[in-house]
């Protein structure tokens, strides 16, 4: 267990795919109906707990539940190549309740003191979502490096990346 800004982070367990696949179910379903005017959607198994088991529990992602006053309140899976420090976001989902309070920011600060090796970090998120653009972009410094299938509304893929500037040693 690891606290930081009032959230607590534990490594992603089998008995929390249980737990976190209805918050991942209403995050999910709330974008399909702020961006796409459709009651819901996500990616495969994120209704069901495929995806949490499939991506959240793999051997070589990092997967973190994240709690708020000791309630599970979303989570983030990770893929971390510990030999070029060359690092994707795969997923970070917080309950609709709570987003747009800036906790989607403590989590990604989480993310960049845990890994402060980390020389470039790259993600990738649906072009219909702009909310998830402003996230990235705005808020945690990512630029969008390219657009896959644009104009496809349900295809079209923002990917992002992040160059982490080495930090300067003061002597």
């Amino acid at each position: 267990m690891e606290l930081n800004g009032g959230l607590q982070f534990d490594m992603f367990s089998e008995s929390d795919v249980e737990i976190l696949t209805p918050i991942m179910k209403r995050a999910f379903d709330e974008d399909s109906r702020r961006h796409l005017n459709q009651p819901e959607g996500g990616p495969d198994g994120y209704d069901n707990g495929d995806f949490l088991r499939k991506y959240a529990l793999h051997e070589h992602s990092d997967a973190y539940k994240i709690s708020k006053d000791g309630a599970p309140i979303g989570a983030v899976i990770l893929w971390i190549n510990r030999n070029s420090n060359v690092n994707f976001l795969g997923t970070i989902f917080v309950d609709p309740p709570l987003q747009d309070q800036g906790v989607g920011l403590i989590i990604w600060n989480f993310i960049e003191s845990k890994y402060p090796d980390t020389v470039i970090w790259r993600s990738e998120t649906p072009g219909f979502s702009k909310r998830n653009h402003h996230f990235y972009v705005n808020k945690c410094g990512f630029h969008i490096v390219k657009i896959a299938n644009p104009g496809n509304k349900l295809e079209e893929s923002y990917h992002l990346e992040k160059v982490i500037k080495p930090k300067r040693i003061v002597e």
